[in-house]
């Protein structure tokens, strides 16, 4: 099957509205591509298959259709599958785009990841078949939700998963993307029938700077109690550990206290309360100059999470955010408490102090109820001031110390440009926040 992008009416004015499970890339030309479930495919308008958005900043998006011409054949013929589900799309090391797609009906595990190319995000899309199946009633491990990473050594793998048996990781041929062993590979994740497995989601980064894997993980039900965990390993296949040294493929000392959480759902006063953020992805904005990241005329990479998120007053109608994602002195993930604004919000006219009152919502790993922002003292001895270059820094808030990056962003309850932070405390939980007052 080949397919151009393919227009489709109902959410040409949606923006990210309606995106779910999605994943955004970066073409030669500078723009942005967002690739997602096809979240309304069974609506009479909206046509199957991968839903495309084009951004040129990372705010405003423009819907472009559907990548291929609904649910390719093999894919369809395995699974029954109406449309198409948790869409990844890379850069192969031959410069070609290959876009890994889940087909699958919900609850089961007759399930399916197949494989896509094209020569540029916009299409047309080549289907290549299937990368990987399973089987209801055979397979304990569930062939859905792909995310491919490259190793250390610039080698593909391909992470994928959900409830039932859990986290999967399988080394992809270098040259066709195809699997190269067979399934189901390393277990790299399992919750305990107490939770009905609830994981899945997953999304492994390799960071250089501290030669270490970050895998990604989603807890708990899409429907109102997603919360994105991490832990880290010195391979791609594992072990992963958390915070707290958790391994990941043992059961859980209690439910939810493996993985360390750091975003939950959440709301600040005044703000939208968001519900379930979740199957988040990263996003590694390369090569760029004159950032706030950067020094003047030196490139510099920046990250962002991508994930859909629900309206906690309305939980039928989700979203996708990117926000920000930063690393602590000691290595760790964090996220932005307010999602991506442009870079024009992320510095401050002049110098702020850091010290003061501050609203500040704490990720309780072991509750999934929203959590309300409230207020609290911050105070930082490394940082007295800050202009929203994004820092490091030693903070407490209300004496608690924590490992925490201190930067600016849109406040967007207060309509206004705000230092943030978000960090980690000694016994792994997620704080961030946002200054209060004018600054």
């Amino acid at each position: 099957m080949t397919g151009h992008i393919q227009p489709g009416g109902a959410l040409e004015s949606q923006g990210l509205r309606h995106a779910h499970d999605p994943t955004v890339v970066r073409s030669d030309d500078g723009t942005y591509w967002m690739f997602s479930t096809d979240a309304l495919a069974n609506s009479a308008d909206v046509p199957a298959g991968v839903h495309v958005r084009r951004s040129q900043d990372l705010v405003t998006w423009e819907y472009a259709g559907t990548a291929l011409d609904g649910v390719p054949g093999p894919a369809a013929q395995w699974t029954g599958a109406a449309g198409l589900w948790a869409p990844d799309v890379v850069r192969w090391t031959d410069g070609s785009w290959r876009m890994y797609y889940s087909a699958s009906t919900f609850g089961s595990r007759t399930s399916a990841i197949g494989l896509a190319v094209a020569a540029h995000p916009g299409g047309p899309w080549t289907d290549r078949g299937l990368v990987l199946k399973t089987t209801q009633g055979e397979s304990g491990h569930n062939a859905i939700d792909a995310a491919v990473s490259f190793d250390r050594s610039g080698d593909p793998w391909l992470a994928y998963g959900s409830f039932f048996d859990g986290i999967y990781t399988l080394k992809l041929d270098p040259r066709t993307g195809l699997a190269a062993e067979d399934g189901p590979g390393t277990l790299l994740a399992r919750r305990p029938p107490s939770v009905d497995g609830a994981v899945e989601g997953a999304f492994i980064l390799y960071r250089p700077q501290e030669d270490r894997y970050v895998l990604f993980l989603s807890y708990d039900s899409l429907f109102g109690t997603y919360n994105i965990r991490t832990a880290v390993a010195a391979e791609i296949t594992g072990p992963y550990r958390d915070w707290n040294g958790h391994l990941l493929t043992e059961a859980e000392p209690e439910p939810g206290a493996a993985g360390t959480k750091i975003l939950g759902s959440y709301g600040f006063p005044g703000g939208t309360r968001w519900l379930a953020p979740g199957h988040n992805s990263v996003f590694i904005d390369t090569g760029l100059t004159d950032t706030p990241f950067s020094a003047a005329g030196q490139e510099e990479d920046e990250y962002f999470m991508v994930h859909h998120v629900r309206f906690a007053e309305d939980p039928s109608r989700h979203t996708a955010h990117l926000r920000r994602l930063y690393f602590t002195a000691g290595g760790w993930p964090v996220a932005s408490p307010q999602p991506f604004a442009g870079r024009e919000t992320e510095r401050l006219p002049e110098p702020s102090g850091v010290d003061g009152s501050w609203l500040v919502a704490q990720m309780d790993p072991l509750s999934t109820e929203p959590v309300s922002a409230r207020r609290m003292t911050l105070a930082s001895p490394e940082l007295p001031a800050s202009d929203g270059t994004p820092s490091t820094a030693r903070v407490l808030v209300n004496g608690t110390e924590i490992d925490a990056v201190v930067f600016a962003g849109q406040d967007w309850a207060g309509g206004r440009i705000s230092l943030c932070f978000s960090g980690i405390d000694a016994g792994g939980t997620a704080w961030f926040g946002t200054r209060e007052g004018e600054l």
